[in-house]
């Protein structure tokens, strides 16, 4: 297409020939030009209702945004109250949880004083109840921020209690309680007794297990072995070191199976029963000694679980009678 100016004022007619190009370059900026300028045109329209606040603009505008507010806010409300919801169910187990805690740290022997799951942060109900008002953002924010405290907590107070638990394990693992021999009969408790050789009255600062030569002695706990060496009076004798200043002693054996340093398990053979030493026949002589002084043994063999790998033994009492272990300490008294 030309088109074909002509004015006096030109020397000459002039022609502009418009090929489809320049249509399309001249319809786009054509169409871009009312686009900015209706868009212009709203942005000053609701820009001016909203300060000025013209009736009809107002009216308009609340027309067009009522129905996409009112869905916003539903779809908040409908949300916040299913976190609440979820918030609430939370604490109840927080509060189950706090309920096994209480129970797991007396078994543990953590005094109550010294602190309670009563006092965390987190418990309580936080789902409205029926008819009740949902919660704000705000409230469910500080409810959330309030649980996170207390989850925090009760993760620490829980490794107190597992230190505590592994620290009451260990500790029952070096306690003597398992019979140091797994047959034979204690022929002579702890306490004054008369001697067998002198034929005076002497303190017996053990308990002497008579069992046949060659018999395995047992580790009663797990330790370190102190020594492991011969000695006048007691003959091969095997002593293990529990910590905390507890100490067992197995004299007279025949034959020593552990070494000076060396640690051994509860159960774990350490000797054979034999007579060496100032012995009048095969037995072991088993001491229990605590920061050095002679103990008892009865009051820790006595404590010995039901399903211990040492089966109990007969215990013969003043008079030769069999009872059973957990006589021993009637046994030892008679003795005396």
């Amino acid at each position: 297409m030309q088109i074909i100016f002509v004015d006096q004022r030109l020397s000459r007619a002039r022609t502009v020939t418009i090929d489809k190009r320049m249509l399309l370059v001249a319809a786009t900026g054509l169409l871009s030009a009312v686009l900015l300028a209706v868009i212009g045109l709203y942005a000053i329209t609701f820009r001016v209702a909203a300060e000025i606040r013209i009736p009809v603009v107002h009216e308009i505008v609340t027309f067009i945004m009522r129905d996409e507010v009112a869905r916003n806010e539903q779809f908040v409300r409908d949300n916040v109250t299913a976190m609440a919801r979820k918030l609430g169910e939370m604490q109840a187990q927080l509060m189950r949880l706090d309920a096994l805690g209480e129970r797991v740290s007396k078994m543990s022997g953590i005094r109550p004083e010294e602190f309670s799951f009563k006092q965390l942060p987190g418990r309580g109900g936080a789902e409205p109840a029926a008819g009740a008002r949902a919660m704000t953002l705000a409230e469910l924010q500080n409810e959330l921020e309030r649980i996170a405290r207390g989850v925090e907590h009760r993760a620490d107070y829980m490794d107190v209690i597992e230190s505590e638990l592994v620290s009451a394990q260990v500790r029952r693992a070096l306690l003597p309680q398992n019979t140091p021999v797994s047959e034979g009969f204690v022929g002579s408790g702890y306490g004054m007794r008369t001697d067998p050789f002198t034929g005076q009255l002497a303190m017996h600062a053990g308990v002497d297990f008579a069992a046949p030569t060659g018999t395995p002695i047992y580790a009663a706990a797990g330790g370190v072995v102190a020594s492991a060496e011969t000695n006048p009076v007691y003959g091969n004798k095997v002593e293990i070191d529990h910590g905390n200043g507890l100490s067992t002693l197995y004299a007279h054996a025949s034959k020593l199976v552990v070494k000076t340093g060396d640690i051994v398990k509860r159960g774990q053979k350490i000797a054979e029963v034999g007579s060496t030493g100032r012995s009048t026949g095969p037995h072991l002589h088993f001491e229990v000694h605590v920061k050095g002084v002679p103990q008892n043994p009865s009051k820790f063999l006595l404590a010995q679980k039901a399903g211990s790998p040492f089966a109990p033994l007969a215990v013969a009492d003043s008079r030769g009678r069999p009872v059973d272990v957990k006589g021993l300490a009637a046994a030892a008294a008679a003795a005396r």
